[in-house]
């Protein structure tokens, strides 16, 4: 079953969320967060999946700050518009939405485990280093293809963390990559060769379905062992 609700942030900001329970028993909780596209049909599609496994999943509108009901493809103008978007996101103000999409979650009565994919990688890692002062203490946290990482490689990560990769990522550098390494041995790190960034999106060009489906397993087993 899933549902749109509203949210509001420690700013007083209100927010939309998607949604997507569980038809049987709840094994724990996930926040989703976005690609720089909007919670739109793939996004809501990853967070139906989750559901079917057995989590709680919610999918806080980071949009909602710039402008409501944004739902983008990605091709065109559409991706036009997606940049356009992204150079307005505040990733201070994105951890707010976060934490009020964690504090909802909290209903479950489980752990809670934070995903993001694109930007939302990004913000999935910050949550893992700078959510505690947002009293969000996730089980575990998991980015695809974070862009930007680099920059903040040096914060730890106070909960265990996977992080997912294509071997062609044209916006993400190995250096970006080797300075997480260097910083957390410990962190899980995979690299997809012959995958783009995107490569888990079936609604891209570089829509890769092995790697795809191979990343997902991992994260799937890599949530339940820290949630579930």
């Amino acid at each position: 079953m899933s549902e749109w609700i509203k949210l509001k942030a420690e700013d007083g900001h209100e927010l939309s969320a998607y949604v997507a329970r569980p038809a049987s028993e709840t094994v724990g909780a996930l926040v989703l967060v976005q690609e720089i596209f909007g919670v739109n049909a793939h996004i809501r599609s990853v967070a139906d999946g989750y559901a079917k496994d057995g989590f709680l999943v919610v999918a806080p509108a980071l949009f909602d700050r710039i402008e409501r009901g944004v739902e983008l493809r990605y091709e065109g103008e559409d991706q036009q518009r997606a940049y356009g978007f992204y150079q307005k996101l505040s990733p201070e103000k994105a951890l707010l939405d976060v934490a009020a999409a964690y504090g909802w979650a909290k209903q479950a009565g489980k752990g809670i485990g934070v995903i993001g994919y694109c930007y939302g990688g990004f913000i999935s890692w910050l949550t893992a280093t700078r959510g505690a002062a947002l009293k969000m203490q996730p089980s575990c946290c998991v980015g695809y293809y974070p862009g930007g990482i680099g920059q903040v490689a040096s914060e730890d990560p106070s909960c265990p963390v996977m992080l997912h990769f294509g071997a062609e990522d044209s916006h993400i550098g190995q250096d970006q990559i080797n300075a997480v390494r260097s910083a957390h041995p410990d962190v899980e790190i995979y690299i997809y060769e012959g995958a783009g960034h995107g490569f888990n999106c079936d609604a891209r060009a570089s829509y890769d379905a092995s790697s795809s489906a191979l990343a997902r397993q991992r994260s799937l087993t890599f949530l339940k062992s820290y949630i579930a």
